[in-house]
This record gives structure tokens, sequence and C-alpha cells, in this order.
């Protein structure tokens, strides 16, 4: 019954990194949606690399002709350009044309006109969404009988231009030609309610999830280190059943395609669509084999503390302890491996942490490598490399002194940290043979 102690005094605190580490993978998502439909910029350069993309501009070609075919009798106008004799022709001559269309609209948005119309129209129609949802609308908005649509009518008219069936197309295509339909005016309120949701979910999620975690680390005395690297393998964990769950549901969209044909764009889109849900999970992963490494770095393995012997003389003094946080810190800046580090508010926070954990450090190889310093260590470095040069010295010795003076700058050297306890025994035996 002793041993259930342990045991429980531990579940409880694994039980909230656990919850954790699944509401920072749900978390995850919430950021993505945030990010890709509630800001702008984002939803604009997603929406123009969708344009960029082959696989995707032809199918939207084929939209854009089928709705110029749809809303246009291109037979009759056809006809009306052509010699009495010959406009018995029109009928074929529409059909073999729509396929040349297809083509020529294809040549049409690669040019830079016609993408940025369509990074114009996105744009519009995204600021026109979120005016409506956050602000109820304004003079150039309607709240009660308007849709928000997305307007691809100026791409359509350039495509009549280079389709070449007669200079009338423009005037007769009605007003809702080309629009996509975003938001239909009688789910305003449903949107309103998702929207806000959406805004408070993704911080509630972030907070819950680091909340939760470091709860679980503060209720793990005496194994908090071990509670730490739990942390950190939750989220590495997190962020790649994120990328699984991206990639699932990648299969399950393209298996909607109703043709072949379609399935390489279907798939081009929803791999655009999710590359922010990509660079979250990938934050996650990052931010988590940052968390283990170092709970690893506290440890203690051989390694581990090898390693902060090594650092125990820089970490000692200030000057190279935050002089080397302050050399990571411009390079995380200016590399931007996250978006939090694109973020002023958040970029800070992290230095915060990142400050925090290397004074945390510095006070731990302060209390386990008391004696540290520069010259030891690099007079140990020097010493060991000398020893194993080939015909070099059998130890850290110096003709000028005595096998006793060499014993007692063995120890010393072993004291400070300089030496670990394998090494030195492996010194000491070769000056006593």
């Amino acid at each position: 019954m002793a041993s259930d102690g342990p045991k429980r005094r531990r579940a409880l605190p694994l039980t909230l990194i656990t919850i954790g580490s699944v509401l920072a993978f749900l978390a995850i998502f919430a950021i993505w949606a945030n990010r890709q439909l509630l800001d702008t910029d984002n939803w604009t350069d997603t929406s123009t690399q969708l344009l960029e993309d082959d696989e995707i501009r032809g199918q939207l070609s084929i939209y854009l002709i089928e709705q110029l075919y749809a809303n246009v009798d291109v037979q009759a106008e056809l006809a009306d350009t052509l010699p009495p004799r010959l406009q018995p022709l029109a009928g074929p001559a529409a059909g073999a044309f729509q396929d040349l269309g297809v083509r020529g609209v294809d040549r049409l948005l690669e040019r830079p006109r016609a993408q940025e119309l369509w990074e114009q129209a996105n744009r519009r129609a995204h600021r026109r969404f979120l005016q409506v949802v956050e602000d109820g609308g304004s003079d150039n908005v309607s709240t009660t009988g308007g849709d928000v649509t997305l307007d691809l009518k100026g791409i359509l008219e350039q495509t009549q231009a280079q389709f070449g069936v007669g200079g009338r197309l423009a005037e007769r295509l009605p007003a809702d030609a080309a629009q996509l339909t975003i938001l239909h005016s009688d789910e305003l309120e449903l949107a309103q309610d998702g929207v806000n949701f959406l805004k408070a979910l993704a911080i509630i999620l972030v907070i819950l999830a680091l909340g939760l975690m470091a709860l679980g680390v503060y209720l793990a005395r005496g194994w908090r280190r071990e509670a730490l690297r739990a942390c950190g393998f939750g989220l590495i964990l997190a962020g790649v059943a994120a990328l699984v769950a991206r990639s699932l549901g990648g299969s399950a969209v393209v298996g909607l395609a109703k043709t072949a044909s379609v399935e390489p764009a279907l798939e081009n889109t929803w791999s655009i669509s999710t590359s922010l849900l990509v660079e979250a999970a990938s934050a996650a992963i990052l931010y988590g084999i940052v968390v283990f490494f170092a709970a690893w770095l506290a440890g203690p393995t051989a390694w581990a503390t090898s390693t902060r012997r090594a650092l125990a003389p820089f970490l000692r003094e200030p000057r190279f302890a935050y002089g080397g946080l302050a050399l990571i810190v411009l390079l995380l800046v200016a590399w931007g491996p996250t978006p939090a580090f694109r973020k002023p508010v958040l970029a800070l926070i992290l230095i915060a942490l990142m400050a925090l954990g290397v004074e945390a450090l510095r006070r731990h190889t302060a209390r386990e490598f008391p004696n540290a310093n520069r010259e030891d260590m690099m007079r140990g470095w020097r010493e060991r490399r000398a020893a194993r040069r080939p015909g070099g010295a059998a130890g850290p010795t110096n003709p000028g002194n005595d096998r006793f003076t060499d014993l007692e700058r063995l120890a010393a050297l072993h004291d400070s940290g300089v030496l670990d306890d394998d090494e030195f025994k492996a010194q000491k035996a070769r000056f006593l043979l």
C-alpha cells in the first residue's frame, strides 16, 4: 500500500499535463482557423497562391467559361458576326470555341492584371465579410437583404475580351454573373456568433493548455524535471497529431471529387489553405523540442552533466550567458521560425521565458560546479588534448613540477568540474604507474 502513495501523487500532475496536451492539439486548429478566416492579409495571400497553382487555375478557367456560356447566348453572338451563308456554322463553332476559350482564359489568369483583379476581389469580399459579422454592416454593406459574395465579374469581362466573340457580351452579363456567395444574409447571426466564438476559443484554449501544464509541473514536487519533459513531449505529440489530422482531412476532401480531373485541384487547394495549420503545428513541435531539451539538460544523465560542466564557466559570467542569449534571440527574430516571433508582444513573452530559463540554468550550474572557471577549463582541455596526442604526455604534467604537484593540480581540475570522475581516475592511474 505504501507504494500507492507516489503513484497517486504522480497521477494528478500527469492527468493535468495530458489534458493540457489535448487542449494544445485543439488550440492548433483554433489558431489556424482564426488566422486563416479572420485575417484579411492571410486570406488574400492564400487566395493569390491558389490562383498561381496550375491545377486550381485550370479549374477556375473552366468555371469562368461555363459562366460565360450560361449567361450569354454565345452561338447567337457568333451568328451575328458571321455572313448569312456561314451562320449555320455558329453552333459547332461555339462548341469548339469553348475548349479554346478555357485555354485562353488560363493564359489570361497568369497575367499580372488578372491576378491583381483576383486579389482585389478576394480582399474586398473578406473585408465585407468581416465588416458584416463584426460591425453589423455600414452604409455600403447590407446586413438585412444582402449577401457577402466574391465578385469575379471583372475577370469574366476580361475573359470575353480574350474570348473575342463580340463587344456586347459585357453589357449582357447579368449582375450576379460569376459571383461566389460567401455568406447569405439569413446566416448573418450564426456567422457573427461563430466569429466571436472562434476569436475567444483560440485564446482560451492556449491559456488553458499552458495553464494546466504549468500547474502539473508545479504539483510534481520532487520530479518536476520529469513533468517538464512530459510537457515537451505533449506539445510535440500535439503538433504531430495535428499534421496527421491534416493529412487525413486532405484525403477526405479529395475523396469528394466527382471526377478524377478535379482531384489535383482539390488536393492543392487543401494543401495551400492549410499551410497556416502546418505553421502552427510546427511551432508546437518546435516549442516541445525546446522544453524537452531543457528538461534533459537539467537531468542527471552523463551527457547532460558533461554539457552543464562544459557550459558552467561561461554561465557563471552574465556577459557570456546573456550575450549568447541575445545572439540567439536576434537570430530567431530574423528567422521567425514561428508566428510568435513575428508578433512583438508574443515575441517579448517568449524572450522573457528564455531569459528565465537561462537564469535557472545559471543558478543550477553554479550550485553544481561552484569552482568552475574558464582558465581551468581551457588548461584542462589543452592537457587532455596533449594526453591524447601520440607520444604525448601521460597526463597533465609539467616538467618543472614533481608528481605530488601534478596530482594536486589534477585533483583541482576534478573538483572544479573540468574532469569528470572517469577522466580523473584514468589520469590518476597514469600518474601512479
